[in-house]
């Protein structure tokens, strides 16, 4: 035995479980764990109370920590951290768990269970969380072995955070977390088959690059898995060496500056025509880091179908899953784009900046679709239209950096297409789950990651209550976020699809008293409920309500000002919807561009839109 090995032996101390649990995160780097304590997790909070270097956020709900935790993993790249006790509290945490698989989103949750002795038996407060977690993990963990945990940490953050990144949950037994032992934090990891490191495909990578040059209309279509691996430069410079323009996924937003003139901003049911339009008449689709979701291919039988298609993604499975490609190739997204910046700079294909003549009939097309439709709403006398709720705020913002959180709805729509983001990791909203409640306690967890920037959650009157418990933590807390509540009293998503299918008749859509329904024409304020002023003023926080047009610009400058959590609830109407739409499985070309209410007579969704004129 060498001496340094006796010597790393030797300052071995004895702990406990949690202890040595606390001590795995202080190694792993991690600044902040959101946590909810109960009967089985109390080991766990005595062992941070006593760690300096963690900062411990107390939650309202097991959920709003987990979402918390969830919205600082997903603006950082780092792995967020949650906790709660084994029952309830570890059932709570399920929906953002859920939320962060689908988005693929580096996340621990760290959940108490029973005794080891004890599981099994349906004691107080016990749940099966391995087994539930199960399909909406990347990995999970039951500790079954006191000596186990520093290495089940050390391994649960290498494999949330490596490769598709993702949650993972490790469940630990009230009596590990108790039991006394020495642990050894060098343990090396234990992960048979487990190879996030991927090979440059290059010879792969080298065919493409003739297809896209010989393009006449090509496209790229970027997704999350570009701003997961950093690479939004590079997708930039690609863009802008073979002049092609890019339009990216709800999660691939600032991926590409959306002010370049290269950006067509966002594609899918709700994004900008000129998107849709670009990605679907192409002749040749760069598909990266994305993985073709419904969302954004509508019909995916007539997605692209004149295209050939490159799919470039980190996960295998993604292949070939949802749309038949001609060149599906694996590889990490900004591994595969340093690549072919690099053999088209030896090429002598430098980067230029955008100029109509570079692809003259191409980029003429794109921008007559730009002028043709663009992102517009009806202005109405006395009302305040949500999508002028967003240009306001991003009008007075000035440019200045900030995070934005949004909720899941129709606001979170009219945020993605009326803010502009300029860069990845500023808008954190839920995709691929559409968890409502997601944007107040993913906006604590923006703001323990970036104190500096101002977090802004954008949310619906519905999204926003789910968690507004949420609201004390921020309080006690001390964290200035602000929120604006795009108020319409009705669950709007919900209302608009009713309009379109079921003849706007309402199935408890309406938030509210029935005999108290906001009139913007007539409107009594005080007796809209929730009282919003006087629910946030309950946590100690200023909330203002606003229903004029002219009010808002103002309030909005106040919020802004001040140096303390606030909340605007800005009344907006109820019958707005969010255009441009493709009602699901259509094909972009049966886009509604007008509010169109269904007739009750079985209408087809495509006989309500407008078929956009095809440029092929």
């Amino acid at each position: 035995m060498s001496d340094s090995h006796t010597d790393t032996q030797s300052v071995r101390k004895k702990m406990n479980g949690a202890e040595a649990l606390v001590q795995s995160l202080v190694r792993e780097g991690v600044e902040v764990v959101f946590a909810y304590p109960g009967g089985a997790s109390m080991p766990m909070h005595q062992a941070l109370s006593h760690e300096p270097s963690i900062r411990t956020i107390l939650p309202r709900h097991e959920q709003g920590g987990a979402f918390a935790a969830e919205g600082y993993g997903r603006v950082t790249g780092k792995v967020g951290v949650c906790m709660s006790t084994s029952g309830p509290g570890a059932t709570n945490m399920i929906t953002p768990i859920a939320d962060a698989f689908l988005d693929s989103v580096p996340m621990v949750a760290i959940t108490a269970q029973v005794g080891s002795g004890l599981i099994g038996s349906s004691a107080f407060q016990e749940t099966d969380v391995f087994g539930m977690t199960a399909p909406i993990v990347k990995h999970s963990y039951l500790v079954t072995k006191l000596e186990d945990i520093p290495r089940i940490i050390k391994e649960a953050f290498y494999i949330a955070r490596t490769g598709r990144p993702g949650p993972v949950v490790i469940d630990i037994p009230k009596n590990f977390q108790e039991g006394i032992f020495e642990p050894d934090f060098d343990a090396p990891m234990d992960l048979p088959g487990y190879r996030p490191e991927l090979p440059l495909p290059a010879e792969a990578l080298d065919a493409v690059l003739p297809v896209l040059m010989s393009a006449k209309r090509p496209a790229i279509y970027a997704g999350g898995g570009v701003v997961i691996a950093e690479a939004g430069e590079q997708l930039r410079e690609f863009a802008e060496r073979l002049q092609i323009p890019v339009a990216t996924t709800l999660m691939g937003i600032g991926a590409m500056p959306e002010e370049h003139p290269l950006s067509v901003r966002w594609l899918g049911m709700h994004g900008a025509v000129y998107a849709n339009n670009t990605v679907n008449e192409a002749d040749v689709v760069l598909a990266i880091g994305a993985r073709f979701d419904d969302r954004v291919t509508g019909a995916v039988k007539t997605f692209c179908e004149h295209a050939r298609i490159i799919h470039i993604d980190y996960d295998a499975a993604e292949l070939n899953k949802n749309k038949k490609v001609e060149m599906a190739i694996r590889a990490d997204a900004g591994a595969a784009l340093k690549y072919m910046n690099a053999k088209l700079e030896q090429a002598g294909c430098s980067v230029k900046p955008y100029a109509l003549e570079n692809r003259p009939e191409w980029f003429g097309i794109i921008e007559q679709w730009k002028k043709d439709y663009p992102l517009c709403y009806e202005t109405r006398e006395h009302e305040i239209a949500p999508q002028a709720v967003i240009e306001e705020l991003y009008r007075q913002m000035n440019g200045r950096e900030a995070v934005i959180c949004t909720g899941v709805g129709q606001h979170q729509m009219f945020a993605a297409q009326f803010y502009r983001f300029n860069k990845p990791r500023r808008l954190s909203t839920s995709g691929g789950l559409g968890s409502m409640g997601y944007g107040l306690p993913a906006a604590m967890g923006a703001h323990v990651a970036y104190p500096e920037l101002p977090v802004i959650n954008i949310d619906g009157d519905g999204s926003f209550l789910m968690n507004v418990q949420e609201l004390a933590t921020i309080r006690t807390e001390h964290m200035p976020i602000k929120s604006i509540i795009i108020d319409n009293q009705h669950l709007g998503m919900v209302v608009q699809w009713e309009d379109l299918k079921y003849d706007s008749h309402r199935a408890n859509t309406f938030l509210a008293d029935p005999t108290e329904q906001y009139d913007p024409t007539h409107h009594t304020p005080d007796v809209l409920y929730p009282n919003y002023p006087v629910l946030c003023a309950g946590f100690g926080i200023k909330c203002e309500r606003v229903i004029e047009p002219a009010d808002l610009a103002p309030a909005i400058e106040r919020m802004l000002a001040s140096e303390e959590a606030y909340v605007l609830d800005v009344m907006v109407p109820h019958d707005v919807h969010v255009l441009p739409m493709i009602p699901g499985g259509m094909g972009y070309r049966d886009v509604v561009l007008e509010r169109i209410a269904g007739d009750g007579k079985g209408r087809k969704a495509s006989d309500l839109g407008k078929e956009i004129p095809s440029a092929l």
